[in-house]
């Protein structure tokens, strides 16, 4: 009987041995998965394709590309993909499939591409509503000039460069009810189009045209491409709280300026460009001091520019909004550090805000901010209208009447008539006082 058990017990063993054995084999290799992709989302813009997977933990991966024809192939370690593939490159220019494969505790996905590309890829620590991601951007090796729309120009149109703040997988902030800041600036940023579009004597351009992400620095790149003589970026404020609400509008600050302008300066042989009409001058001179002048003027130019049309956005948007800061704001925005482009930043109310979230969703009002916007901006070009422009041969200039200074010096000193001086002024008289303002008609 003791013989039996113990048989019995040495054929459990090697029962539990084989089976030991077999697991072993059926499994090795193979490493359970410490992290999971739960998600992807694709971002087609006009002049790349950014690719966002959302993973769990931080990712560990390995990539490469190969040719003939073109993949890149990313491999995920300890990785487990729960993210169906099927759809993901539909109607991308770049991407025309998603596969995957596990091998060895590896998660490997191939994405079969259009042609080769130039290729960015870089992980993201966790921040606002997303956790830990890879980010993969796939840029068009040729840049491509059209990659937003230029406008039909005629001589002496003003162009204003229109920037929606946010997109693609950067939603902006982001309101109580769930709206996303992107989506209200890009509504504002077609409407703010259309409008100037319509007005004689100004053009725009949309800096970004769909839902996708466009680099901070890129924005200012595609408006200096396009030549744009004005930058507008339209964005929605937020706060930790609901409380604050109303617009305000901002200027980059002078330091910012300074400090981009500087940098620019040490390497002028390939920056000129960066540094406003005197580029060609500031790019060629030997003498450094020349050149600081230069770009000094041009940096002051387009700040006074900047904090006029702030000023007559501002008197436009108290018409129709609560202003939360009713002077002109310095910011320190990337999107607005050029010392070549006049620019401002206008908040259109804060997301935060239960009331100002709807406003901000309410296609009315959304026509009501861009109106305003278009009107501040005209208004000041109207004033100080851009040489060879058309509003510098319509409308009116403005004369300060000074000691000595008679209705017959001022008519000859602006190439016009008494006459006319009188009529548009509404004079009685050819009596004038120091002080007065008067109306003087342009003619080019």
């Amino acid at each position: 009987m003791y013989w039996r058990i113990l048989l019995t017990l040495a054929k459990l063993r090697a029962l539990s041995l084989l089976c030991v054995i077999i697991l072993s084999s059926l499994f090795s290799g193979f490493t359970f998965a410490a992290n999971s992709i739960d998600g992807i989302r694709v971002w087609p813009a006009p002049e790349n394709t950014r690719i966002v997977f959302d993973v769990k933990e931080q990712p560990d991966y390995k990539y490469f590309t190969l040719s003939k024809p073109d993949r890149l192939v990313i491999d995920f370690t300890k990785t487990k993909n729960t993210v169906a593939l099927k759809n993901l490159a539909l109607n991308n220019p770049r991407v025309k499939l998603f596969r995957s494969s596990v091998s060895n505790g590896k998660t490997r996905l191939v994405l079969e591409l259009a042609q080769s590309y130039q290729l960015t890829v870089f992980p993201l620590a966790p921040a606002g509503q997303y956790g830990n991601r890879l980010v993969i951007d796939l840029y068009d090796k040729e840049r491509s000039k059209q990659s937003i729309s230029k406008p039909k120009q005629t001589v002496g149109d003003i162009i204003i460069g229109i920037d929606a703040g946010h997109g693609g997988e950067d939603p902006g902030s982001i309101g109580g009810k769930g709206t996303y800041e992107k989506i209200v600036t890009l509504a504002i940023a077609k409407k703010l189009l259309k409008v100037i579009n319509k007005e004689k004597g100004m053009k725009a351009v949309m800096i970004r045209s769909g839902d996708y992400y466009v680099n901070i620095n890129r924005r200012t790149s595609l408006a200096r491409e396009k030549h744009v003589d004005f930058f507008v970026s339209i964005h929605a404020d937020a706060f930790h709280t609901s409380g604050p609400s109303g617009a305000s509008v901002w200027v980059v600050t002078k330091r910012r300026a300074e400090s981009e302008l500087s940098r620019w300066l040490l390497n002028r042989e390939k920056k000129s460009e960066l540094l406003g009409g005197g580029g060609g001058v500031i790019k060629n001179t030997s003498d450094s001091h020349l050149a600081l002048a230069l770009a000094d003027m041009s940096k002051e130019h387009s700040l006074g520019v900047s904090f006029g049309v702030a000023n007559n956005v501002i008197k436009e948007l108290k018409k129709i909004t609560k202003m939360h800061k009713k002077t002109p704001q310095n910011g320190n925005f990337g999107v607005l550090k050029s010392s070549d482009i006049p620019s401002i930043l206008v908040e259109t109310g804060f997301i935060s805000n239960h009331k100002e979230e709807k406003n901000l969703t309410w296609s009315k009002h959304q026509q009501r901010l861009a109106d305003a916007i278009h009107i501040g901006i005209k208004n000041h070009f109207l004033s100080h209208p851009l040489t060879g422009s058309y509003f510098a041969s319509v409308g009116y200039k403005k004369h300060k009447v000074r000691s000595g200074e008679s209705l017959s010096v001022i008519a000859k000193r602006y190439n016009t008539s008494m006459s006319k001086l009188i009529s548009i002024n509404k004079l009685k008289s050819n009596s004038l006082r120091i002080g007065q303002t008067l109306k003087i008609p342009r003619t080019g």
